[in-house]
């Protein structure tokens, strides 16, 4: 049975930081969306991010899933390219991280570089599908610090791998079929390190779409929100007989 999505997003420059270096794609009509979080501290991180969901915003998603995700993969790699090529010829470091969500038919793909993040809430639990390109993830891989020792590691912030930072760049991707019921929400760290995962789920089971993305924006500002926020959520749900017939008869007049 064909899904119905809907999505909602929203991007704040949070109580620190003067310029807003997030930027998100949304590209309904090919349910394609992303968030990038320009790195903090470089030159021209807006720019960056920029890069990035715009090169998303116009790469040609074939009909084939599987193909559709290196489609969106390969924009990754061209995005790296552009914004390397710009760094070495300024000779300034820029940089940004990138999660991007896909779906067709019953399935679901999910690319990313860095630290921003991908959820889905499935059966009202709250599943992270992304894994994050930094030193401490690194060091929690091989049990070397605890959860809650990550949680409050003083390079908790740093990334091992970027968009834009070396020639090339390693891009991870996980599929999976989709469900009715599932909400996903893509965020870069502006949330993640200020609102824990028991609280975003807390906040996406109890909540319409719409609600959820604002009172997670409300409670990371209320928190001192140290680095910009960004969030795009996607609801996941069957397609109702009466819309169906509806399109079969306008398909058919």
């Amino acid at each position: 049975m064909p899904f119905k999505l809907d999505s909602a997003a929203v991007t704040h420059e949070g109580c620190v930081r003067e310029r807003n270096e997030d930027t998100y794609c949304e590209r309904t009509s090919e349910n394609l969306w992303a968030v990038a979080d320009g790195m903090g501290g470089h030159d021209h991180g807006d720019w960056a991010s920029e890069v990035v969901t715009q090169t998303l915003m116009h790469v040609t998603v074939p009909e084939d899933f599987e193909e559709a995700c290196y489609a969106i993969a390969n924009s990754i790699h061209v995005s790296n390219q552009i914004v390397y090529t710009e760094s070495v010829k300024r000779s300034k470091q820029m940089g940004t991280t990138v999660v991007a969500l896909y779906f067709a038919g019953p399935y679901f793909g999910v690319c990313w570089v860095g630290d921003s993040r991908a959820y889905v809430l499935r059966d009202n639990r709250l599943i992270r599908l992304t894994k994050d390109h930094t030193p401490v993830q690194e060091l929690l891989d091989r049990g070397a610090i605890s959860e809650e020792e990550a949680e409050t590691h003083p390079m908790r912030h740093m990334l091992g791998r970027a968009v834009g930072v070396r020639e090339t760049v390693e891009v991870d991707i996980v599929a999976d079929r989709t469900r009715a019921g599932d909400i996903f929400l893509l965020c870069s760290d502006g949330l993640h390190g200020q609102v824990s995962d028991s609280e975003i789920e807390a906040v996406m089971k109890s909540e319409p779409l719409d609600k959820s993305v604002d009172m997670l924006l409300e409670m990371t500002i209320s928190r001192g929100a140290p680095d910009n926020v960004t969030m795009v959520a996607v609801s996941v749900d069957e397609e109702t007989a009466l819309s169906l017939q509806n399109t079969d008869e306008g398909s058919a007049a």
